[in-house]
């Protein structure tokens, strides 16, 4: 069996000119949230991935926001993937597998993944509206594609429905946490084993 008291928490720094990054996750943690990216609304989101993964995550980001959000929306997908990676670490009696299709109101999405440490992303997403609140809506695909290319995911996010961006949005990242937390959980049946027939992921 693996052992239960093993760490699986990584930390990372990322600096370049746009952005300073440090976040820290623990795949086994509680839920609990300490974000501040200098963007209300993804610090929201990142709030609700902690919470229904029930992963610890704690980010500091100073980005160009006098720019605009891109680059330290893209930079935090990335230092976070890159914690999740590093955590994961060589993936042994993980699920590997997981999937969750969240209801918010009006709104269903859906998302499947495989953390295979094979990136690719499946985003069936629309908005009706170029922003939310302050933040362009096609940042969010930026996050999730940064987010699956770090973290080693083949990530498929599908909006069934939805009308309000806000709802659409939520669902999105409180499916990818729950999706996501099944897919990290210890298969206690194959707790030393990586889930692939090649041996390694």
């Amino acid at each position: 069996m693996a052992n239960p008291s093993a760490s699986r928490t990584a930390t990372v720094t990322r600096t370049t000119k746009e952005t300073a990054i440090e976040a820290t996750v623990s795949l086994d943690g509680t839920g609990a949230s300490d974000v501040e990216t200098g963007i209300g609304f993804l610090d929201h989101m990142l709030d609700q991935l902690a919470r229904h993964g029930l992963f610890d995550i704690r980010v500091r980001a100073k980005g160009d926001l006098h720019i605009d959000y891109h680059h330290t929306t893209e930079d935090v997908g990335i230092v976070l993937g890159e914690c999740f990676s590093k955590a994961l670490g060589e993936r042994k009696g993980i699920r590997r597998y997981g999937a969750a299709t969240i209801p918010m109101d009006e709104t269903l999405t859906e998302v499947a993944l495989d953390a295979s440490n094979r990136p690719y992303l499946i985003w069936k997403v629309a908005f009706t509206r170029p922003k939310l609140g302050e933040m362009d809506t096609e940042l969010f695909k930026e996050w999730f594609q940064a987010f699956a290319q770090n973290a080693g995911l083949t990530l498929h996010v599908w909006n069934h429905y939805g009308e309000n961006n806000h709802h659409i949005v939520e669902s999105s990242f409180k499916a990818l946490a729950r999706a996501l937390r099944q897919a990290c959980e210890i298969d206690p049946r194959a707790a030393t084993v990586v889930p692939s027939t090649k041996g390694s992921l």
